[in-house]
């Protein structure tokens, strides 16, 4: 008979679960096969009521996988000491008048985290341990539903294209350490990618377009890319794709970066808000999903 209390809620249509019955803490193998499946079904989970320790937090990250060291923020500093797994996103000041974390208290614009890597991450997650009492929320949408969005013309015209993703530039709008402001997206820093992918795990097509600011399609006129960015992002981020989440402290949200992207709302800078997050290693560049398709064929 089956032991598990898991279950699982879709938080939207598009994107999305809520996982409940669960504590993260003292997680059976059973109940993580459970929630791994909810993972590459609906692309971003949330579980609420936690108790996590930052310990607890790296252990049921690392059961998807290697993590990634924090990237250093922008002062220079690293996080969480006895933790280098754990990221510090957060607009509080410290006793020594620095930023105890990252990205402060504005809004964070519609990104896929560290896209600008040749094998960015897999997914992200992100614990509430202080939230503010209103904004802040963080949404997420669904790159394989905006993919079927598009216009048959749109998809055909894309299938072949890359973007290059910008790396000069955090989600706050901040300049990343050891990089050089710029605003031509054509000779910025940065790594091109399909804009078509396959899901390595579910093969299933996705959108990938990583942040908008100084992204480009390679091989295109700066207006000419601009237009066909603008348009695909106006099809990615209609709020039929996605679903807006309202933290409480405890809520751990995660969401899987090769199908997704997320944004931040901003919040009163007077107001307490501390996330540690961590980070799953990218095991693999973003795959075309023509050439991806074309390879499960050929084994076939």
């Amino acid at each position: 008979m089956p032991t598990s209390t898991v279950t699982v809620h879709p938080a939207s249509p598009a994107v999305g679960a809520e996982i409940r019955g669960v504590n993260l803490a003292q997680l059976s193998d059973e109940d993580f096969a459970l929630i791994e499946a909810a993972w590459y079904r609906h692309s971003a989970l949330l579980v609420r009521d936690q108790r996590l320790t930052d310990a607890d937090l790296i252990r049921f990250s690392r059961r998807f996988g290697e993590l990634d060291p924090p990237p250093v923020n922008e002062n220079g500093k690293t996080f969480v000491a006895d933790h280098p797994e754990i990221y510090v996103v957060s607009n509080v000041i410290g006793a020594d008048g620095v930023p105890i974390g990252s990205l402060g208290a504005g809004e964070a614009v519609w990104h896929t985290d560290m896209s600008y890597l040749s094998e960015p991450p897999d997914a992200s997650l992100l614990y509430a341990l202080e939230v503010p009492p209103e904004g802040g929320d963080t949404w997420v949408c669904s790159m394989e539903a905006a993919l079927a969005a598009l216009p048959a013309a749109l998809r055909r015209r894309v299938a072949g294209l890359q973007i290059k993703h910008d790396g000069t530039y955090n989600s706050g709008g901040y300049l990343r350490q050891g990089l050089t402001a710029s605003d031509d997206p054509r000779t910025s820093v940065g790594t091109p990618h399909p804009i078509v992918c396959a899901h390595p795990v579910t093969g299933r097509p996705v959108l990938y377009l990583g942040r908008r600011r100084n992204a480009y399609v390679i091989g295109l006129s700066l207006p000419d890319s601009e237009a066909l960015l603008d348009e695909l992002w106006h099809y990615a981020t209609l709020p039929v794709h996605g679903y807006a989440h309202r933290w409480r402290v405890g809520d751990l949200l995660m969401w899987d970066n090769r199908s997704t992207m997320h944004r931040r709302d901003p919040f009163d800078a007077a107001s307490r808000r501390v996330m540690h997050r961590t980070q799953i290693k990218g095991h693999a560049r973003p795959r075309a999903y023509a050439a991806a398709a074309e390879a499960r064929e050929a084994l076939a």
